[in-house]
């Protein structure tokens, strides 16, 4: 890949999305960001405000075919990223809004790819297309998804394979699990990240989930996603993605540990294991991508606190996440 292509991103201010544009300007591409949303924080968070400038920004609403169709063809993109959805406690509240953004939504992209002659669509798929599983699971276990959120993400991984068949177009679809980061700061797995943010202003935090869970860094996942875009084999293919596995517990203790002394003691863990897979098996995802990075968790750990202190010290830590 040449530098200075132009990306089709969907929800690219979200927290993976974020760490996305940023990647993808640090190298000389074209971000075009397609959001209904028009707050820049997470953005604003990870990168310099003077990056921003670089970062086309296209407000419009997934769940409108003739919008996206219509931003993506003016966009000149040679790629697509999709990453616009509703989390598991928005699919739950309302099954019908989840299944319009979701799933409509990612067929809205596909159809618009396909009309407007895109080779590959990368688009984020979850764990959550997984129920109940005791040990690690790859990429030939069937499906069984225990929440609207992950029976939605079956369906567009399914939907993949279906304009591959019919239509050529190619797909991957990558299955996260714990992202954690700055920027991370929705949904119950961002537990882990918000802690750190809280304790480094003196606030207690307790992590609403325990057990044991895959935890992978955000630049990590963002890298993922970019070089399948930039280079995935032809077809529809879905891999999970996978970084530490590690109890919440211990993951707990890591913060805790790399934390400034005044910010210690302020963490808990109360609360079920998630009903999801311990671990994801990415064997598959590296046979195509073995180049792909892997933080440790500790690693991680460091930098978030490293990046959250240094907003806080400038007085750009953004704190509506962990308010009372």
């Amino acid at each position: 890949m040449s530098p200075g292509r132009s990306y089709f991103m969907t929800g690219a201010l979200g927290c993976i999305g974020a760490w996305i544009v940023k990647a993808l300007v640090e190298r000389g591409d074209r971000p075009v960001a397609f959001d209904v949303s028009e707050d820049r924080r997470r953005l604003e968070a990870v990168m310099p405000r003077a990056d921003l400038e670089r970062v086309t920004f296209v407000r419009g609403d997934i769940t409108s075919e003739g919008g996206v169709r219509a931003a993506l063809e003016a966009s000149g993109a040679e790629r697509v990223i999709h990453l616009a959805g509703l989390q598991v406690p928005g699919c739950r509240q309302n099954p019908a809004a989840g299944a319009r953004v979701n799933v409509i939504g990612t067929l809205n992209v596909f159809e618009a790819a396909r009309a407007a002659g895109i080779a590959r669509v990368v688009y984020a798929s979850s764990a959550a297309v997984f129920g109940l599983a005791d040990e690690a699971v790859d990429e030939t276990v069937a499906p069984a998804p225990l929440t609207h959120y992950g029976v939605f993400k079956q369906a567009n991984e399914g939907n993949a394979r279906v304009y591959f068949h019919d239509c050529g177009l190619s797909s991957i679809g990558l299955r996260p699990f714990s992202v954690y980061g700055v920027g991370r700061d929705a949904g119950i797995t961002s537990d882990p990240t918000r802690a750190i943010k809280a304790a480094l202003v003196g606030r207690r935090f307790r992590i609403r989930f325990s057990g044991t869970s895959d935890f992978i860094y955000v630049a990590d996942a963002a890298a993922a996603f970019i070089a399948c875009a930039d280079g995935g084999p032809e077809g529809a293919h879905v891999f999970n993605l996978h970084g530490e596995t590690m109890d919440v517990g211990l993951v707990a203790g890591i913060i805790d540990e790399q934390l400034p002394e005044a910010s210690r003691g302020l963490i808990s863990l109360e609360g079920p294991a998630i009903p999801m897979p311990p671990a994801l098996d990415d064997s598959a995802l590296r046979a195509v991508m073995p180049a792909l990075p892997r933080t440790a968790v500790r690693d991680g750990v460091r930098e978030t606190i490293e990046r959250f202190t240094a907003l806080r010290d400038a007085g750009r830590l953004d704190l509506a996440d962990i308010e009372a």
